[in-house]
């Protein structure tokens, strides 16, 4: 029994050992000049995707009555998003809220006049054409609070692999000529580290109709730029 505890452990130790292997980086010793370039590559898409935020605010004498009213209020707006042909998955409540009103009055207690109940869904809209008619169909069955949008490339990573290459090439393109300057050659990169970011274009319009006007309240996508930063560390020859 003791011979074969000391084979199983023995044999642990060996898979152990393998594994670390596995894992280990292998540093190559720096021997040249040393080069840091940063460098950014972007990639301009249409936005597919719009998120809204909706909602009702109401006002009431009692926490009961504001929370009562609100409810039917709320009731009704999630009424019209499924009418709208919004998905389940694309609705989320993202705040509610109760909380007492008071009057504030120069030299005197504050004074309790009632409650304020708030709440408030987070709306994905799939077909961006539709996104006035449908904050315009909100308001029309109560909603007094409207948010948004913000727009967004549901499948940003193809767009983003396009900036990464971009730069990279850049970050390349800056070393060589670096190295050159300096009488250099570039012989390899040493790291490479990068940061991301989603830059919207010009704010989109978004501007309540009148009640009798028969256009939608004009929604403006526009273009959004995905970009890519990247750091890049070269050795010099």
């Amino acid at each position: 029994m003791r011979s074969g505890m000391m084979i199983g452990a023995a044999t642990a130790l060996a898979v152990a050992g393998v594994a670390s292997a596995a894992v280990a980086a292998e540093t190559v010793p720096v021997a040249g000049t040393l080069l840091t370039i940063v460098a950014e590559g972007r990639a301009a898409r249409a936005p597919d995707l719009a998120e809204v935020g909706g909602g009702v605010v109401s006002l009431a004498p009692t926490a009961q009555a504001a929370m009562a009213d609100n409810a039917r209020a709320m009731t009704a707006v999630i009424a019209a998003l499924r009418k709208a042909g919004v998905a389940e998955r694309d609705i989320q409540t993202r705040g509610l809220s109760l909380q007492p009103q008071y009057r504030y009055d120069q030299n005197q207690p504050p004074a309790l006049t009632g409650y304020q109940a708030s709440n408030n869904v987070s709306i994905r809209v799939r077909k961006l054409a539709d996104t006035g008619r449908l904050l315009d169909a909100l308001v029309a069955v109560g909603a007094n609070q409207l948010s948004g949008p913000d727009f967004r490339v549901e499948a940003a990573d193809a767009a983003l692999d396009e900036a990464r290459a971009a730069a990279v090439a850049t970050a390349r393109a800056r070393a060589t000529l670096y190295a050159r300057a300096a009488g250099l050659a570039v012989k390899r990169i040493v790291s490479i580290a990068e940061s991301t970011a989603i830059e919207p274009g010009p704010r989109p319009m978004m501007m309540m109709a009148k009640a009798a006007a028969a256009d939608a309240t004009p929604v403006v996508p526009g273009e959004m730029a995905l970009a890519v930063s990247v750091t890049v560390q070269f050795e010099l020859q």
